[in-house]
């Protein structure tokens, strides 16, 4: 695809953006789209040693001056006896009524992963795979457009994501797997081993990134005996996404093809009694037929193409 080519236009709420790694602290950046209920901010990271404070910022704007509006203020405190979480909302230059939450599992000289999903009218957190707290906004959501992160922390990595489209309701925590574990960028072909096959609630989570000129890109999964049951399979030729039989026939995908250039992606597959139900970028696309039996005998997960991964979770 030529770099003059047009792009069909696709909704905000489909355009993921990239994650970023390692980061330098203080560090602010544009929140692609604003914020909106069902979307979600990934922070992982360590709390250093010396830690006494850090703040993450969902803000309305940059500027210095005047300081911008701050919806959510959410400031780990660990220079008191018991360490505790503030939260608050700056309006006008002036704090408003702020909240405290103790018990926070924030150690010092540990890893973390915090999950800050936004819906209507409050922000959950979730640190380290576990409920912590929720937050009413005193100021709209459209208006936040900027994240901010300051203090005594050492960021790994930020990644903006999508609400679990499986979940009933859409009310749930999303599938928060780092992206970060061992390198920034996995190898292609990847290949995953599966020792026990597929279960139903199972999910497998894959990021990454389209290259700049991309041909296509295939995740498939088989069995002990190479055989192939199910593919995926995106062609950037003719812009179709399609399941693969194990007999070479093509079942196309009637959606959005929201796979570009130089944009970020997530492929989520469901498993369920039945077969795989499939979302991309957080919608929703449907599903393929599979017997129990075959889902339990795959064994491997292969992904191809022409991209960069940088998270492959099951």
């Amino acid at each position: 695809m030529s770099a003059d080519e047009h792009l069909d236009p696709i909704p905000d709420s489909f355009i993921l953006q990239p994650p970023v790694f390692h980061p330098v602290v203080p560090y602010v950046t544009t929140i692609f789209g604003g914020l909106y209920a069902g979307k979600m901010v990934m922070l992982q990271g360590v709390v250093p040693l010396h830690a006494r404070r850090f703040q993450v910022d969902f803000q309305c704007g940059c500027c210095l001056h005047p300081r911008p509006d701050i919806a959510f203020h959410f400031n780990p405190r660990f220079y008191t006896v018991k360490p505790h979480v503030i939260c608050n909302t700056l309006q006008g230059g002036l704090w408003q009524k702020e909240v405290r939450w103790p018990g926070v599992t924030l150690q010092k000289g540990a890893s973390f992963l915090i999950l800050f999903l936004f819906e209507n009218e409050e922000v959950k957190v979730s640190v380290n795979g576990q409920h912590f707290l929720h937050f009413c906004y005193q100021l709209p959501l459209s208006r936040v457009d900027t994240l901010g992160i300051y203090g005594d922390i050492l960021v790994k990595a930020v990644g903006f994501l999508n609400i679990n489209p499986f979940v009933e309701g859409r009310r749930e925590y999303p599938v928060g797997y780092p992206f970060l574990l061992y390198s920034p960028r996995l190898e292609v072909p990847c290949s995953r081993t599966l020792p026990q096959g597929l279960r139903p609630g199972q999910v497998i989570v894959v990021r990454g990134l389209v290259l700049q000129e991309p041909k296509d890109f295939t995740l498939s999964l088989r069995n002990g005996t190479t055989h192939v049951p199910v593919t995926l399979r995106a062609s950037f030729t003719d812009r179709t996404l399609a399941w693969v039989s194990s007999w070479g026939r093509k079942k196309l995908i009637s959606a959005p093809f929201l796979f570009y250039p130089q944009r970020f992606f997530e492929v989520l597959l469901l498993c369920q009694e039945g077969g795989l139900k499939l979302a991309l970028n957080g919608q929703g696309l449907g599903a393929t037929s599979l017997n129990q039996k075959a889902l339990e005998q795959l064994r491997e997960l292969r992904i191809t193409g022409s991209v960069h991964l940088y998270c492959v979770h099951y």
